[in-house]
């Protein structure tokens, strides 16, 4: 397990990280998220030494991580960690050799990797010349070459197409599934929800939220409804108690209490014009970003 505990990391005038705690287990795919500049990637890198924290202790299985333990662990920073002149397998295969492989076994996983992402027609092209989204496709297989305990991404679905996000996002749920702790960063709200079980989200340095995205949506005080009618009155949800307007649409999206009887609303829509769609749910993992991050 990767466990932070209490840390605080501190830049001159700003604090990059106010007492952040969270762990990620063996066998987790968990989503890091935050607003830009809320200590995400701070926070990655104190796993790989890359920062000191002022206080607390990032841990591995309950110990300190030393410079052997993090030879099993992959890391893909957002800005890109490879040499662009250099040809793509060769670049991987000296990645799996740093990380402890022979020679022979870093060069097999290299092109295994390559294939898996479709680009094993691309082995001699130097990394300058692929696409962006290859480019990362690359990054990713120089984090996996050697088949991590731990992997560590920092946004890593920038700049992929759906087919790109897709292929991601398989190789993702493969990891976690046999049993390596994968933590990713992201802004794709959406995508997150979809492929995490857990997310954490921190905001000014500090753990806002922290669990299973289930629980987080269910747990929220607030419900959103979803209408789409012919309302000649676009006011009428105003006589109900606690009721915000989300979006005008269409659809209509209304931010209401948890505790209110959908059947309230529903009358009122159904009263004032002829409906054509309602919806009553918890909110989205977007939703509740935004709600802990007060946006």
């Amino acid at each position: 397990m990767l466990r932070f505990e209490s840390i605080s990391k501190r830049y001159g005038d700003i604090q990059a990280l106010d007492g952040a705690s969270f762990s990620v287990p063996r066998g987790a795919l968990l989503g890091f998220l935050g607003p830009n500049g809320a200590g995400k990637t701070t926070a990655m890198r104190t796993v790989f030494g890359l920062v000191r924290p002022d206080a607390g202790s990032v841990t591995w299985g309950g110990a300190p991580i030393t410079p052997a333990m993090r030879l099993d662990f992959g890391y893909m920073p957002e800005q890109r960690g490879l040499y662009p002149r250099m040809r793509i397998a060769k670049q991987l295969a000296f990645f799996g050799q740093l990380h402890g492989l022979a020679k022979q076994e870093a060069t097999r996983a290299a092109h295994d990797w390559l294939e898996r992402f479709g680009l094993s027609d691309r082995t001699r092209d130097r990394l300058e010349d692929l696409s962006h989204g290859n480019q990362q496709r690359v990054q990713l297989a120089a984090a996996l070459v050697h088949q991590p305990a731990l992997l560590v991404l920092d946004e890593p679905f920038s700049g992929l197409d759906p087919l790109g996000v897709a292929s991601m996002t398989d190789v993702l749920r493969d990891q976690a599934s046999a049993g390596t702790a994968v933590v990713f960063s992201s802004h794709q709200l959406d995508l997150v929800e979809d492929i995490c079980d857990s997310v954490v989200v921190i905001h000014r340095g500090a753990i806002v939220l922290d669990g299973l995205v289930v629980e987080l949506r269910t747990a929220s005080p607030h419900r959103y409804v979803e209408i789409d009618a012919d309302n000649p009155n676009r006011d009428w949800y105003e006589s109900i108690d606690g009721v915000q307007l989300v979006d005008p649409g269409p659809p209509l999206t209304l931010r209401v209490p948890a505790h209110l009887d959908p059947k309230i609303v529903l009358a009122s829509a159904v009263g004032d014009g002829d409906l054509r769609h309602f919806a009553f749910s918890p909110p989205s993992l977007s939703q509740v970003f935004r709600e802990a991050v007060g946006q």
